[in-house]
């Protein structure tokens, strides 16, 4: 069986961090999203992967390269427009050669990995196999009904009352999904939808059933999408510290700290994940928060937030639920009780000072 996963959105709903970064490869719990795609797909026994990719296909490349390091073959497939999900795996057709296999959304996470997914397409061998989970508000989804183990109706962000279980940007297909992708025409909005090719095979009498995720699933396309996917992978983080904490600090609850990493008189409330050769200094960091390499913080306060390699943070505000792109500088605030929420891209400066009046 062979992989493939999809990593050629602009992602401009992140905006602006993806005006110079690759949606995928944003990190959460300080790995990038896209490695977890390629971890999931591993673990569950798929080592010959290819990536789809478009207009950040070089970022995409230099971070993935040849698999190697990830135990993985990597073939990167062109798709020079956004122009469905089927139309990708049409692209893909000779890289698939005829194989089975197991397609991923690269902004989706899956917890507790895909695996059984994949025994249990291998164990039934249906025409395909659609990874669902039950959502809240499933007009926001595309949601499938089910009769049985097989599924009979697909819906695109139903208006009505069709049921929650709602599809999770994981399939596994049997080669005849190309002969439905060149059955059916573009929608309205100009893409070939991979739910009108599964239709295709539900309407032809083929077999096409579901699993259920082990345990949540997450769509990281938005900001805050990002921050609660942090908070949840957080959660099955144990403490490992590598780096170097005095005695003067304070740790409660795992926290994973990285080798060169040095911290001073400052209090670590976990989950908290921090990379390789950061500064910390006269600071609170709480839980929820993931700090990349290279990162300063220095008497300044924050919790629930991402922040990417690079930062330097000195005396500034409360940070919280925040986004900060690579080397985001922020600096000179006076002690305020105020709490700042925000994202800042790649390289951004941002000075705010308190006036007493």
């Amino acid at each position: 069986m062979k992989g493939l996963i999809l990593s050629g959105g602009k992602g401009t709903r992140l905006r602006p961090l993806t005006f110079t970064s690759a949606k995928q490869l944003l990190p959460v719990a300080n790995r990038s999203i896209l490695f977890l795609a390629i971890d999931a797909m591993r673990d569950a026994g798929i080592h010959d992967i290819g990536i789809i990719v478009g207009s950040t296909a070089k970022e995409v490349k230099r971070a993935v390269g040849d698999g190697s390091s990830l135990g993985v073959r990597i073939t990167y497939i062109e798709q020079l427009e956004p122009l469905g999900l089927a139309h990708a795996v049409w692209k893909a057709e000779s890289f698939l050669a005829g194989s089975s296999f197991a397609m991923m959304l690269g902004d989706n996470l899956i917890h507790g990995g895909i695996g059984h997914a994949v025994r249990q397409f291998i164990d039934q061998s249906p025409d395909a196999l659609v990874l669902s989970g039950p959502v809240d508000e499933p007009e926001h989804f595309g949601i499938i009904q089910v009769h049985g183990d097989q599924v009979t109706r697909l819906i695109e962000k139903p208006s009505q009352d069709v049921g929650n279980l709602a599809l999770c940007g994981v399939y596994l297909f049997q080669p005849i999904i190309h002969r439905a992708i060149h059955s059916i025409q573009p929608s309205t909005r100009g893409e070939l939808e991979i739910t009108d090719a599964i239709q295709w095979l539900v309407d032809q009498q083929y077999s096409v059933t579901y699993a259920q995720v082990s345990s949540w699933w997450k769509d990281t396309g938005r900001p805050c999408d990002l921050l609660d996917a942090n908070r949840l992978l957080l959660e099955d983080l144990s403490t490992d510290i590598q780096g170097s904490i005095d005695d003067q600090s304070v740790v409660i609850g795992p926290v994973y700290v990285g080798p060169g990493t040095i911290i001073k008189q400052t209090t670590l409330r976990g989950p908290i994940s921090i990379g390789c050769d950061c500064y910390i200094d006269h600071a609170y960091i709480g839980p929820y928060t993931s700090l990349g390499d290279d990162v300063s913080v220095v008497d300044t306060e924050i919790e629930y937030s991402v922040v990417l390699s690079g930062c330097a943070i000195v005396q500034g505000p409360r940070l919280d639920q925040c986004l900060l792109g690579r080397n985001v500088q922020i600096n000179r605030a006076k002690h305020s009780p105020h709490a700042f929420h925000m994202v800042l891209g790649d390289s951004s400066t941002w000075e705010w000072a308190c006036h007493s009046v």
